[in-house]
């Protein structure tokens, strides 16, 4: 068989070409956050030359944006799955608290942070990363009202739980001490304790309530 032949047999696919660079995007943003994904970083990683890359990708800004896409919806995925071991919806929220502090400072976090940063100048990335917070909110959400219908709520009145906002409140919890301990700015077990009692009272439980 001549050495044309071979080349030939050896040629991937287009579809085979996307993934292997969609592939290597999120293994670089892992290891080095989003603003490592370069167009030179992607092509060194596969292995091949640079204008492979620009061929095969629609662009950086969308390439970025589908690896973030891709590490955090794996990420919320894995919490859910996590706090699918029990019924109880407090009991859920409190392994929620556990996962999402207990590697910190993680490479997701970074992630998290370049998205939100990098978004102000790539839109693909803004549009990526508001449809990532839209399912983290969603997620919380469905299980604080999930833990209202079955009356784990009761030291408060259960009509006054507003799902939604209190999702967005954890988030925005979560979301800012995760920052913090990126730069180890109080990394610290407390945090996972702090954000229990600021959730116990929202929700009108004890904090114990919320141990995984």
């Amino acid at each position: 068989m001549s050495q044309a032949s071979t080349a030939r047999r050896a040629r991937k696919s287009p579809a085979e070409r996307r993934e292997e660079i969609a592939l290597a995007a999120r293994e670089i943003a892992l290891a080095d956050g989003l603003d490592a994904v370069t167009l030179r970083a992607v092509a060194a990683r596969v292995g091949v030359a640079p204008g492979l890359v620009a061929h095969h990708a629609d662009g950086m800004d969308a390439l970025v944006a589908e690896a973030f896409g891709a590490i955090v919806s794996e990420e919320l995925a894995a919490v859910v799955a996590a706090m699918r071991v029990t019924d109880a919806a407090t009991t859920r929220l409190g392994i929620l608290l556990d996962t999402v502090f207990g590697d910190e400072p993680n490479d997701v976090t970074l992630v998290w942070v370049q998205g939100w940063a990098l978004g102000t100048r790539n839109e693909e990335l803004a549009v990526r990363v508001r449809a990532e917070m839209d399912a983290w909110q969603r997620a919380l959400a469905a299980e604080i009202d999930r833990g209202r219908e079955r009356g784990e709520f009761g030291a408060i009145d259960a009509d006054a739980i507003d799902a939604d906002a209190i999702a967005w409140h954890l988030l925005a919890i979560i979301d800012g001490l995760g920052a913090q301990g990126l730069v180890r700015w109080r990394a610290d077990p407390a945090r996972t304790d702090l954000t229990r009692r600021a959730l116990a009272a929202l929700l009108g439980v004890e904090p114990d309530a919320l141990r995984g």
